[in-house]
């Protein structure tokens, strides 16, 4: 269900009253699409409602819980509606939507469906149609969202209903009815000034979608202690139940284990500057994360003998081999009869090797995220866009 968009730089404006009688009546005649065979009462929460937390609760008349909308896709509305950013960066604009929401003590809408980045998928999920319309396109090339995550395991910290719910069709009805009680559209406004402000803290639904910016550019000063702050790790290890399932049962048969994550791919690309030579965002990061230079930054983590877990963006057959002489090797593709009847697109697939990699005795990553990492490279995961010449030996150093 998507909401008209504003125009720029206002912070909540009134609608015309024809405008607003079109909107009424469209609301009305969605509820009595999905309302006119069921009571007015809604029924108690319960399991695939996406709110577990409140399982006990009777909703009567819509105003015992308030709710927080961002779009009914992540990233849009915005300037991004027709691009699909990679599963990392969708989460962090994600997992930004949910802070806001328990800063505010909102219950969460979710998109139902996440888009996935032809770049990021192999499993042929992406039926590409000359025909087809770009909101066909899109739902080809996306995936349930509660494929992905389990809405009622995140719903135990920050209450979280999906976008294709009866309650939330319940919720913009109410919200029509209550006027500016129950709706406000809101842009360029803080959260802590929402939380602050009677006006929008006593609101049934906030409306986020007037913003063109990516979700998590909203959270983008993750210095500013006003916000409550979940952990990078949150929405990896909410994936959904039957994902978290064939990690337990392969982390079983790998039995005691060591991993690493090795990030390569659109990570270790270069460009030419004027002079036609070659420049690097992480000049050391294609030499750090080759077999050869691995096997000499993990020997004083990892002793030989150990069985080592790998996930990595590499797919050049063979590549990790010379690690072979010193560890017993894994990877996936070693367990496809327990994953291919439950993966769908790669997007599932990373969130298990996700899940592996942390159950590890010793993880190494390829950048240092937290103080306590391990890591393959010492070049910065985000850089101040200086772009290097490439170094592929011990013996060079990176020059400007």
């Amino acid at each position: 269900m998507a909401f008209p968009r504003n125009a720029r730089g206002s912070r909540q404006r009134t609608r015309s009253p024809i405008l607003l009688l079109l909107v009424c009546a469209l609301a009305g005649a969605l509820w009595w699409l999905f309302f006119s065979s069921s009571s007015r009462i809604l029924p108690t929460w319960g399991p695939g409602s996406g709110v577990a937390s409140l399982k006990n609760d009777v909703w009567s008349n819509g105003l015992e819980r308030k709710y927080l909308y961002w779009g009914n896709r992540v990233d849009c509305p915005g300037k991004h509606c027709d691009s699909c950013a990679g599963l990392g960066h969708q989460e962090s604009s994600l997992r930004c939507a949910l802070e806001e929401a328990m800063f505010l003590n909102r219950v969460f809408v979710m998109p139902s469906r996440m888009c996935i980045n032809p770049i990021h998928n192999e499993k042929g999920i992406l039926h590409k149609s000359v025909d087809a319309s770009s909101e066909e396109r899109w739902a080809a090339s996306s995936c349930a969202m509660d494929s992905l995550y389990d809405v009622d395991l995140i719903s135990r910290t920050v209450p979280v209903i999906l976008d294709n719910s009866k309650i939330w069709y319940h919720v913009i009805s109410t919200s029509m009815k209550l006027g500016k009680r129950g709706l406000a559209h809101v842009e360029g406004i803080s959260r802590l000034e929402l939380k602050e402000d009677s006006l929008h803290s006593n609101v049934l639904l906030i409306n986020r979608t007037a913003s063109p910016l990516s979700w998590f550019m909203e959270c983008k000063d993750r210095t500013n202690r006003s916000s409550i702050k979940l952990p990078y790790s949150f929405l990896p290890l909410m994936a959904a139940k039957k994902l978290r399932d064939v990690a337990d049962e392969i982390k079983s048969l790998l039995g005691d284990y060591d991993a690493i994550h090795v990030r390569r791919g659109d990570r270790i690309k270069t460009r030419k500057d004027r002079f036609r030579i070659d420049r690097s965002l992480h000049p050391h990061l294609d030499r750090d994360t080759r077999p050869e230079f691995i096997q000499r930054r993990i020997e004083k983590w990892i002793p030989p003998g150990r069985t080592l877990f790998i996930a990595s963006d590499e797919h050049t057959p063979g590549f990790f081999s010379p690690l072979s002489a010193r560890y017993r090797m894994a990877y996936a593709s070693n367990y496809s009869e327990i994953l291919e009847p439950v993966i769908e697109n790669n997007y599932q697939l990373f969130m298990i090797e996700r899940l592996i990699l942390v159950g590890a005795r010793t993880l190494v990553k390829t950048f240092k995220e937290d103080e306590a990492d391990l890591c393959l490279t010492d070049d910065p995961k985000k850089n101040a866009k200086i772009w290097s010449r490439p170094v592929y030996t011990l013996d060079e150093s990176g020059a400007h």
